[in-house]
């Protein structure tokens, strides 16, 4: 896979759940299952969103939600198919896309 292709982005709380499993681990597994090219989750140590509240790893404000940033890839044309079932999922966060050009994917 290279040349054009999209990266959607979905950022959401730690603590979002979706059929009573962790949003993140139902989304990779679900994506994974629609036959997406790639899936990264990242771990946030601090952040806030549309409520403003500062979600942080530092010791003295432990913070049971923090913020998790699903980075996934593939043709505009299979990112476009998943997103209207995805943002369903997603009952709070942001979810955006960006066009991208793949250099290299694989071996």
């Amino acid at each position: 896979m290279q040349g054009k292709g999209k990266l959607l982005k979905v950022y959401v709380g730690e603590s979002e759940r979706y059929r009573n499993k962790p949003l993140y681990q139902y989304l990779i597994k679900w994506l994974r299952e629609k036959g997406i090219a790639g899936v990264t989750i990242n771990r946030g140590i601090e952040g806030y969103g549309q409520d403003k509240v500062v979600h942080t790893t530092r010791l003295l404000e432990l913070s049971a939600d923090l913020p998790i940033v699903l980075e996934v890839v593939d043709s505009a044309e299979k990112i476009e198919e998943i997103l209207p079932e995805l943002c369903q999922m997603v009952p709070k966060g942001l979810v955006f896309s960006t066009d991208i050009f793949i250099h290299k994917y694989g071996k």
